[in-house]
């Protein structure tokens, strides 16, 4: 059934815009997920989520103001709800109707049984718990949406777009002696259970524990100022934290960004290239179209060093004159979209890996990021490296831990002169505005010829 079905459209459209306003659109939502978590060899959690909604968004000038509800008795009642708002000058307000609470139920939604998906889970589990007795943890978690929209609004364009999402994630604690270390491992995308047939549970569950046993044998690391390689199994924490953020264009348009007022100017070196692909087949954050119907594109933000775009949101883009890029996106029709990453990633060089390593007398190589933040005023960063080797005389070492990398993103970008010719993929959930949306970063191995390691000070 579609989405749009009993649902007068046109009507809804008409009559937000008959209270004032330049511009309505309407944004209709079903998602289908299920989540099973599973720690000390038992279930924890199974759930499944079945939900409806529709938000309604107008805007008059510089000012928009949002409505939305579950409630299909109720959608009549959102243009007077967003006209109210509007009166009240309340600018980017957001106004829930009354709404029915959405139905969760221990059931599947997706194609293959519950006891399939608790039996894949099982073989991570036992993989992981035998590996070594230094193991004291084990947690999998198994989570699958289907995310279905439909997007009108009152220039008469319609467009609809499914979602298909699976994440399937081990976490490891080890111990020895009074020493605890977490090894993790997920793997997903915009993919089914076909997977976990390319990368079977048992691969992933052996990944995670060595991640931990590898760091409890680790000496701290080294702190002080030296080289990084940034394998590309790190992913694109890097490339999003550092540099994508900064180039949503309500930060870069509002003065908020680093890389305000800077389209045309170098901002990194030449041998940068920075895209924002929302087409890459199975990649978590691709996407038919984005949450303002905008065909999904592929945006080249930096070229050779030389900044050429931000990536913009219908608002974002009438705003400021910007081309639109089709990544206005939101977590749920509970909210308004906003201008977000989809799949970023720096494209590769030349050089092989081993070409990159072997350029480095002493210094680290940097396999898994953790947790950090940035500041896209500045471009200030902390990050956590979560697995990192010394290097020593072009080769490397041994595995540290406790080691952080402390930096300014702009000029790491215009420091960094050698680029391999791999390319990894790490998953994301972004956060901006109290919204979280799945996003996939990326990047080749690179060369940092020197920053800032937060370790330990002999």
């Amino acid at each position: 059934m579609a989405l749009t079905s009993g649902i007068d459209v046109d009507g809804l459209l008409k009559n937000a815009l008959a209270r004032g306003g330049d511009f309505a659109e309407l944004f209709i939502e079903r998602t289908r997920s299920t989540a099973i978590t599973s720690e000390a060899r038992r279930i924890e959690s199974f759930l499944s989520h079945d939900e409806f909604g529709v938000g309604l968004r107008v805007v008059l000038g510089d000012m928009s103001a949002y409505a939305y509800t579950n409630d299909p008795d109720a959608l009549g009642d959102l243009p007077q709800s967003v006209a109210a708002a509007m009166r009240e000058g309340q600018g980017t307000a957001v106004r829930a109707l009354e709404a029915r609470p959405a139905r969760s139920f221990a059931c599947c939604l997706r194609e293959g049984s519950a006891a399939d998906k608790i039996a894949l889970m099982r073989r991570a589990e036992e993989v992981a718990w035998g590996h070594d007795p230094a193991v004291r943890q084990v947690k999998v978690i198994y989570g699958e949406s289907l995310r279905q929209v439909s997007v009108a609004n009152s220039l008469g364009f319609q467009a609809g777009d499914a979602r298909r999402s699976l994440i399937f994630a081990v976490r490891c604690v080890a111990a020895r002696d009074d020493h605890v270390e977490t090894g993790y491992e997920p793997v997903g995308g915009s993919r089914g259970l076909e997977l976990l047939e390319e990368t079977p549970p048992e691969e992933v569950a052996r990944r995670a524990v060595k991640r931990a046993l590898r760091c409890l044998s680790a000496p701290q690391a080294p702190a002080g100022r030296m080289p990084v390689v940034l394998s590309s199994e790190a992913g694109g924490t890097m490339v999003h934290e550092a540099i994508g953020h900064g180039l949503e264009a309500d930060l870069a348009g509002a003065g908020l960004s680093v890389y305000s007022g800077r389209i045309g100017e170098q901002v990194a070196s030449k041998a940068v290239t920075v895209i924002d692909d929302a087409t890459l087949p199975g990649r978590r954050g691709s996407l038919g179209c984005d949450d303002e119907g905008t065909p999904a594109g592929r945006t080249v933000l930096v070229e050779r060093g030389i900044l050429r775009a931000y990536l913009t949101d219908l608002i974002t883009s009438r705003t400021y004159g910007l081309p639109l890029t089709g990544n206005g996106r939101r977590a749920s029709f509970r909210h308004r979209p906003l201008p977000r990453m989809t799949n970023t990633l720096i494209q590769p060089g030349e050089l092989s890996p081993s070409e990159i390593i072997a350029r480095v007398e002493r210094g680290l190589l940097v396999k898994r990021m953790g947790g950090g933040q940035v500041n896209t005023v500045n471009g200030d960063f902390v990050f956590e490296i979560s697995e990192g080797y010394l290097i020593e005389k072009g080769a490397v070492a041994h595995p540290i831990r406790g080691a952080t990398l402390v930096g300014n993103g702009p000029k790491v970008l215009t420091s960094i002169e050698h680029i391999a010719n791999d390319l990894g993929f790490g998953l994301g959930t972004c956060g901006k505005d109290g919204q979280g949306v799945a996003v996939s970063d990326a990047q080749p191995t690179l060369l940092i010829p020197e920053i800032t390691i937060g370790g330990r000070i002999k």
